[in-house]
């Protein structure tokens, strides 16, 4: 990253209204790995179909994700996170759409954000649409499969962006239903396979419409639920800036691109176009 390159894009920011579309590289700093980064192993997350059409697939997925969603559940902002809001606060970002479900932007202290893909901290019923915490689940989890999280490393263990920890056997483990209605629970998270909600989308694009640039940190690009905002964006004359490490989809687009960490290029940003602030940013938790 050179000072040019910050020097630009501090001029493309300055007295603009910016939208911000972040994807996984903006949480890698937060211990959170990255689905398609340039290190990324190679994944394959569960799809929608095979979640509610298989009860082996529908097990595995609640084991792994009994003992991963307490690693997404303890991590903490990083420095990129916390640049953005300090940008919110000083009136230049109006808003985040994030591919994320880590909550990071919201316990960073962001106000205006839009969880495109939902958030791992809530649990929806597919029949009759009642929600839980996913702290509440857990415990009923833990009441149905007592001690099992408790058998596994603490550390050393991987966890994927959606939480799905690598655990190798899962067959014993109980599942749990609705209390209300006794029907099937699900992740308040968009699969693959699945469409994010319309008013969602809707909500999306109200924001890039309202900016004069689009800001996108840490996402490929690869699908086209992000894709989507960058487009629009470049085809109503909007700029288009993309802070990445790596080839995206819409480098074509890009009125600039960065190839670096977005913890790094963020908070160099911040610290050029807002007053330093009276304290230090602190990670709040979050519970939903």
């Amino acid at each position: 990253m050179s000072d040019t390159s910050i020097e630009r894009l501090c001029d493309l920011l300055t007295g603009r209204r910016v939208a911000v579309l972040t994807g996984a590289g903006v949480s890698t700093d937060s211990g959170i790995p990255d689905y398609r980064g340039p290190d990324s192993p190679p994944r394959n997350p569960m799809t929608y179909q095979q979640f509610t059409g298989d009860p082996v697939f529908r097990q595995r997925y609640w084991a792994r994700n009994h003992v991963g969603w307490r690693f997404m559940d303890a991590a903490r902002p990083n420095a990129g996170h916390r640049a953005l809001a300090r940008l919110e606060r000083a009136g230049i970002v109006r808003g985040v759409i994030t591919q994320n479900v880590d909550l990071l932007h919201t316990k960073a202290g962001q106000r205006a954000v839009i969880d495109l893909h939902g958030v791992y901290a809530r649990v929806r019923c597919l029949n009759c649409s009642a929600l839980l915490s996913r702290m509440r689940l857990a415990e009923l989890l833990e009441a149905a499969n007592p001690g099992f999280a408790e058998t596994l490393p603490l550390t050393g263990l991987e966890v994927a962006p959606d939480a799905d920890a690598v655990v190798a056997d899962t067959s014993g483990f109980r599942m749990v239903d609705c209390a209300v209605c006794g029907g099937m629970l699900k992740p308040d998270i968009v699969y693959f396979g699945e469409s994010v909600p319309a008013p969602r989308v809707a909500q999306a694009f109200s924001l890039v419409e309202d900016a004069d640039v689009l800001l996108v940190a840490g996402s490929s690009l690869t699908v086209m639920s992000g894709l989507r905002f960058a487009r629009r964006a470049a085809k109503s004359g909007r700029a288009v800036v993309i802070v990445n490490r790596g080839e995206t989809r819409a480098d074509d687009l890009a009125t600039l691109k960065i190839e670096d960490g977005c913890s790094t290029v963020l908070s160099a940003v911040a610290a050029r176009l807002t007053p330093a602030p009276a304290s230090a940013d602190s990670a709040l938790p979050v519970r939903v």
